[in-house]
């Protein structure tokens, strides 16, 4: 393999010889220390082998000595190759052009990747990285890894870590997400647990302060379900009055069932579009970044229209993104008119968004049952939602005393 390997980069020549003495040439060559093989006789005064290139001309000279006509068959090889282009010229500057090009072009970063995000969005890490200077075709020793890495983490507090590492056209940003910070209670912050909706106690679990209710107890929005002021009472069998009242933070979990109405409304009537058949193609390029368009400064002579946008993007067959895209975008021009709308339909539409209300306002509680009621007046259909839950009511409120003395400094 070394030697087929080396033979091609120097180049190799296949030779005729045909005369009385074919092998006094041959001796000659050795002679000479004119290397050659694949010695074939194809008569018995004439024979094939192959030399270098190097010592193809001498090999000619000696087959004149020994009165032999030495011609070529044939030649391969690197040189051998090139010569063919020697005066191609376009071909010369062309390949001139794409060395040059290739050179230039692998000092630029051309892609960016972006590893070990899970929650941060890829686009916000790469907004913030052309922000700093690090976009495809940027001028890659130019930039400072250190200071981009630096600037960026100051940027996204939801990063604790990132590293940049350029490999040629190639930019790998390792990122790490910081770790969230557990929720800290002020135990200093005095104040009551009160009821966010209303309904009836069915579970209560005090941690501390002072329970009002009790299970069973029927309770309004706003009422004061576990109190921040506990009152001292005397030891038992005692003749001593009682020791008074202290103010703590009232913690606890206070479930029960409620009954919740929601209403949501939708007209009957709406505009509808209709395609005239009008169309109008706009074409861009985008290359490292920069967009060229094409047709800018025509217009667009619709009043409405509709825009699709079609994106092409040069892919590589590993599957590593270029950055370069082809964008085409369709103006459709239409016209709005007034349309009825299916009840049936706008009914279930309706239906389904006030669930998706009533789960987010209920969370993490239970929907024990639902029941929808609809009503179409002056052309717009009204329907609402009436479900029995069972949830958590309670909720945080911080005493007058605590938020005078926060808001004092």
């Amino acid at each position: 393999m070394l030697k087929w390997v080396t033979n091609a980069l120097r180049g190799k020549v296949c030779l005729e010889v045909e005369g009385a003495f074919p092998e006094r040439f041959l001796n000659l060559c050795a002679q000479r220390g004119i290397l050659f093989w694949n010695v074939e006789w194809l008569e018995a005064t004439r024979l094939r082998l192959t030399v270098t290139r190097q010592g193809a001309g001498d090999a000619v000279e000696l087959g004149e000595r020994v009165m032999c006509t030495v011609t070529k068959a044939g030649q391969s090889g690197a040189l051998a190759f090139l010569e063919r282009f020697r005066r191609r010229y376009a071909l010369l500057i062309g390949l001139a052009i794409s060395l040059t090009t290739v050179c230039v072009l692998s000092q630029f970063v051309l892609t960016i990747e972006v590893e070990g995000n899970q929650t941060v969005p890829t686009a916000v890490i790469l907004t913030e990285l052309r922000r700093q200077g690090l976009r495809p075709g940027v001028f890659g020793p130019g930039l400072d890894e250190k200071t981009i890495r630096t600037k960026a983490l100051l940027q996204i507090p939801e990063l604790s870590w990132m590293s940049v590492n350029l490999y040629g056209t190639r930019a790998q940003v390792l990122v790490r997400e910081a770790t969230p910070e557990p929720e800290v209670v002020d135990l200093s912050q005095t104040g009551s647990v009160v009821s966010r909706a209303s309904g009836i106690i069915t579970k209560m679990d005090t941690l501390s302060g002072e329970a009002l209710v009790d299970v069973g107890d029927t309770v309004l929005a706003g009422e004061t379900l576990i109190s921040g002021t506990v009152h001292l009472k005397a030891p038992q069998y005692s003749e001593l009055p009682n020791l008074g009242t202290i103010q703590v933070r009232a913690e606890g979990k206070v479930y029960a069932r409620t009954w919740r109405t929601l209403e949501a409304e939708i007209p009957l009537a709406s505009q509808v579009k209709t395609y005239t058949g009008e169309e109008k193609e706009r074409w861009s390029v985008t290359i490292l970044g920069q967009r060229l368009v094409f047709f800018g400064n025509s217009g667009i002579p619709f009043s409405e229209y509709d825009k699709i946008s079609e994106v092409w993007e040069l892919t590589l067959p590993g599957g590593q993104e270029m950055p370069l895209t082809v964008q085409k975008e369709t103006c459709r021009a239409y016209t709005t008119a007034a349309a009825e709308i299916d009840a049936d339909a706008a009914r279930s539409l309706l239906e389904k968004r006030l669930l998706e209300a009533l789960k987010e306002t209920v969370g993490a509680g239970e929907i024990v049952s639902t029941d929808y009621t609809a009503q179409e007046e002056g052309g717009v259909l009204r329907v609402t939602l009436q479900a029995e839950c069972t949830e958590e009511i309670g909720r945080f409120v911080p005493d007058q005393n605590t938020q005078e003395n926060e808001a004092d400094p």
